[in-house]
């Protein structure tokens, strides 16, 4: 209670490990160039060039640009840069959204967007005593993951915890007042929504600028391969930007996610080290992960959200917390995973069938067997 704050999840998100502060890139023997921004690479001449003009020559690269918010001014949305419209990308974000909090004590918060950062900052801002409406253009919330049996049990939870979620419709325009304060957001239905504060959350696109017409891309990002090899030489490419073979389903993929980010940046370095001595490394092959904490919920999907879905419920009704899942089934075989309120151990349980894929004749049996599958895998 009393300052207003983000659960540091929302805001450092898969925080472990050791700290990087500019002492470990030291200790590391890292040089850390901050405040500087490349505008210009010439990747056959193998040159970056920075805003304030300096050259910067590489042997090796690797591009970890990352992905940029969509923001409604983008689009030419009318009064997207009223003031108190906030964005969560980087620290800074945060840090800005706290303050508004605290400025608009019990005030009225409008979210605009369905997906990750409209459902947890619908719940950091009920938190916080912040009136909250919700809304969002789909049919229900997270439509990229979640079927609409998984969505109904949070829109439901959210509604119970205070949050209006307005569905089917989006914001069109923002009215502010003399301040150029936001307060008033319309809607296309015609609806209008008083607001002090609004977040916005719909979605990223991968910084590729730099590279473009120099460097194959694919899916919206650039094109690598298994190692995170661009098609220029001495340039690899990880994290959101990268689109590349999801080996367990025999695709490209672009992930926009923490686990991949580190994961990828790993399997890189390995791939520049052991080019380097003349050996020889394993595929990238990830098991696609996704997870959220929001209010006192938490949950955690590994695999692919296609084929056929089954819903299945603990056994536990006396459990405090609630607890559920879903398979995908696609061909005959478990290819995902999800799972509200899992231990540790179940988690991992979930994870191990998604990689697996055991097969499965009986969808019904599979429905009553529920979380038990899983655990016997």
């Amino acid at each position: 209670a009393g300052t207003a704050r983000l659960p540091g999840f929302h805001v450092c998100v898969g925080s472990g490990g050791e700290r990087l502060a500019p002492e470990w890139y030291k200790e590391k023997g890292i040089e850390l160039i901050l405040s500087t921004e490349i505008v210009e690479a010439d990747l056959a001449t193998k040159t970056l060039t920075s805003a304030a003009g300096e050259a910067f020559k590489y042997q090796i690269l690797i591009i970890a640009t990352g992905s940029t918010v969509v923001k409604l001014s983008d689009f030419g949305v009318q009064g997207a840069d009223a003031k108190n419209i906030f964005y969560l990308r980087e620290i800074d974000d945060a840090d800005k959204l706290v303050e508004g909090i605290k400025a608009k004590k019990n005030g009225k918060a409008v979210v605009v967007g369905g997906g990750y950062i409209g459902l947890e900052l619908s719940a950091a801002l009920r938190i916080n005593n912040i009136d909250v409406s919700m809304v969002y253009p789909e049919p229900w919330c997270m439509p990229r993951l979640f079927t609409a049996d998984i969505a109904a049990f949070y829109e439901g939870y959210y509604a119970n915890k205070g949050v209006k979620i307005i569905k089917g419709t989006f914001a069109v325009g923002f009215n502010a007042d003399s301040n150029g304060e936001v307060k008033e957001v319309k809607l296309k239905d015609g609806r209008v929504l008083e607001a002090d504060i609004v977040v916005v959350g719909v979605g990223a696109i991968p910084l590729t600028t730099l590279f473009k017409g120099q460097v194959a891309e694919d899916k919206g990002g650039i094109k690598t391969d298994a190692f995170f090899r661009t098609s220029v030489p001495d340039v690899y490419a990880v994290g959101d930007v990268a689109t590349f073979p999801l080996k367990l389903y025999n695709e490209l993929r672009r992930v926009e996610h923490v686990d991949h980010a580190r994961k990828s940046a790993e399997q890189a370095v390995k791939a520049i080290k052991s080019s380097e001595e003349g050996e020889t490394i394993d595929e990238y092959d990830y098991l696609p992960y996704f997870y959220s904490r929001a209010f006192d919920l938490s949950w955690q999907f590994y695999g692919d959200n296609v084929g056929d879905t089954v819903l299945f419920r603990d056994s536990d009704q006396k459990s405090p917390k609630p607890k559920f899942g879903s398979y995908w089934i696609k061909d005959g075989k478990v290819v995902g995973a999800f799972l509200e309120g899992g231990s540790p151990d179940e988690n991992k349980a979930i994870a191990k069938v998604a990689r697996v894929q055991p097969s499965v004749q009986n969808l019904d049996l599979l429905t009553k067997e529920g979380l038990s599958f899983a655990c016997k895998i």
